[in-house]
Formats: C-alpha cells, sequence, structure tokens
C-alpha cells in the first residue's frame, strides 16, 4: 500500500487491500495456531524429561486451545458463497397470534444480540416496531464482524415456540412461531440498479429508544421496492437524511440477497434449503413447557438447557448446520 502509484486506482486498491484482509484472515489464525504447536512440542520434551503435574496441566490446557482454533477454522472453511465473508443484517418477525408470537419475536432479538455480542460483533438496532402490549412487530439488526452473514444464515427460517404463556390468564400452552431472515451487508462498490420511480418513501414517528427529539420528529423513513414488494425501515438515526441513506443500502442489500437467491434456484431449482424458509416449517422448536428442550429438526441436534439458548448460545446450533452442509 505504500508503494508509489498503489492509489492511482482506488477501485484496483480497494480489490487488493480486499485480497489482502481475505488472506489474512485465514494466514494470522493459522501462524498463531502453528507457534502453539511449536510450545507443545517443547511441553512434550520437558514432560518426557520431567513428571511435572503442572506441566502436564498446561499442556492439557494448551492442546485444548489448539484443537478449539483448529475446529473453527475447520468450520469456516465450510461457510459457502462469495458472501461469506460479509456483515449481516437480521430481521426478526412474528408470526400470527398477536402479543404471544410478537413477545416471542423480541425473545429472538435479544437471543441473537446475544449470540453476536458473544462473538465479539458490533450489533445496532437499525429499525423497530413495538408491538401493542408487548414485543415487537418488526425488527432489524446491524451485526459488523468477520463471516457474521456466513454464521448467522443459517439461522434464516421459523423458528417455533412452545410455552406456559404469561399473557393467558388461565395459565394455558401456547405455540407462537416467528421468522428470521439474514442476508449480506453489501459494499459500497457492489452495484445494485434501483430506479427511484421504484421506490415509495414514506416517514414516521421514530418508536421506542431515542430521546424525546426521535419521538417527536418523522426521522424515521420506509422504503418500499414496488416491482418486488421489498419493504425496509431505519430508525436509528435523529436525521431523516441519515435513516433514508441507511435505509437505501438496507434495500441495496435485500435485492442483492435476492438477486443471489434467484440465479442460484436457477443452477438448483430443487434446493432443499428452500421448505426451511417457508411458513410452517420450522427449522427450530424451544420448548418451554412441560419440560425444557431446543430441537433443530435439519440436523437433530437437541439441547436440554433452553434458558441458555435463548441467552445466545446458539452456536452449536450453527456449527451443527453447517457440518452437516458441509458433509452433504
Amino acid at each position: 500500500m505504500a508503494s508509489p502509484g498503489f492509489w492511482d486506482s482506488p477501485e484496483a486498491a480497494r480489490e487488493t487491500i480486499d485480497r489482502a484482509n481475505a488472506l489474512k484472515a485465514w494466514t494470522e489464525p493459522w501462524g498463531t495456531l502453528a507457534s502453539k504447536v511449536e510450545d507443545l512440542t517443547e511441553l512434550v520434551d520437558l514432560l518426557a524429561e520431567a513428571d511435572d503435574e503442572e506441566l502436564a496441566a498446561e499442556l492439557d490446557r494448551e492442546t485444548a486451545q489448539v484443537q478449539e482454533g483448529l475446529a473453527e477454522l475447520e468450520l469456516r472453511n465450510m461457510l459457502r458463497g462469495p458472501d461469506a465473508h460479509r456483515s449481516a443484517l437480521l430481521a426478526v418477525h412474528p408470526g400470527a397470534g398477536g402479543t404471544e408470537s410478537q413477545d416471542w419475536a423480541e425473545m429472538l432479538l435479544r437471543m441473537y444480540s446475544r449470540y453476536a455480542e458473544r462473538r465479539g460483533y458490533n450489533v445496532q438496532v437499525l429499525e423497530l416496531q413495538p408491538g401493542e402490549e408487548a414485543g415487537i412487530k418488526s425488527a432489524t439488526l446491524e451485526i459488523l464482524g468477520d463471516h457474521a452473514f456466513g454464521y448467522l444464515g443459517a439461522e434464516t427460517g421459523v423458528h417455533r415456540l412452545v410455552r406456559i404463556s404469561p399473557f393467558d390468564a388461565q395459565g394455558r400452552r401456547h405455540t407462537s412461531f416467528a421468522s428470521v431472515f439474514v442476508y449480506p451487508e453489501v459494499d459500497d462498490d457492489v452495484e445494485i440498479e434501483i430506479d427511484e420511480s421504484d421506490l415509495r418513501i414514506d416517514t414516521y414517528r421514530a418508536s421506542g429508544a431515542g430521546g424525546q427529539h426521535v419521538n417527536k420528529t418523522d426521522s424515521a423513513v420506509r422504503i418500499t421496492h414496488e416491482p418486488t414488494g421489498v419493504v425496509v425501515s431505519c430508525q436509528q438515526e435523529r436525521s431523516q437524511h441519515k435513516n433514508r441513506a441507511k435505509a437505501m443500502k438496507m434495500l441495496q442489500a435485500a435485492l442483492y440477497q435476492r438477486a443471489m437467491e434467484e440465479k442460484e434456484a436457477e443452477k438448483q431449482a430443487l434446493e432443499d434449503s428452500k421448505t426451511d424458509i417457508a411458513w410452517g416449517n420450522q427449522i427450530r422448536s424451544y420448548v418451554l413447557q412441560p419440560y425444557t428442550m431446543v430441537k433443530d429438526h435439519r440436523t437433530n441436534l437437541e439441547v436440554g438447557n433452553a434458558d441458555g439458548v435463548l441467552d445466545g448460545d446458539i452456536h452449536r446450533f450453527i456449527e451443527a448446520f453447517l457440518r452437516r452442509r458441509g458433509g452433504a
């Protein structure tokens, strides 16, 4: 980058930097693991000369870290598609059922926020429409981080909750559904042509957090792409102009993902995963009563600690799905 003429062509320079960063994402973790393996070899040699419990415990700890690092690289290698490295936009929508499903949608929103934080990603709420009594009518998260889309893309589909309803005075068991859709956040250099005449742009007062100003002005923006029916909203910023710019970026990402899916469908018209997205064909069930269990219907992985899962411990489900798909 410091060489003369490197920035003469900004587009070529960005491509070079992107390729370099992509390579670093593999070479740096591998270099770290290789260094740890050398350290392990020295520990093994020391243990061969002297029986030391502290050294043996250190060897066990370091070995476990190397194994974990190798597993993570192996899993990343299973991430498919040219957009796996990108950040993600994650949208949650409740199904039929009013307050019940809206509350469930909010639980999912928290689950993904907690998961992203555990992974070290930066999470921002771009849009949130609260329910009339509880929960949310819709929400969109921006999840910024390396391979966020590659991992979270596995969560697209319908999620089912079974519990004793806190909103039912008779304490009956209810089943609720909510849909999750994840698409990659595209870079500014990705060209998606959008005809302004195809857009319907509405402004409204933002709801939820944001202070008095955000609730007193029509700062929130909703954009409808009429040819496709794609709708995006943003209320993150106090400025209507900034919200519109962010919403346009969200629309660009949604149309890009739609185009990629259409291209993939042309190659594989009978792709099995398409049924996962259909309403009512849940990818995962979360049961809180009469017992606690979370089951992924694609991999048959079951976990008894439902509270832990709802607190963001979902990587094992993502890993199981990616490994099953990678071995398919």
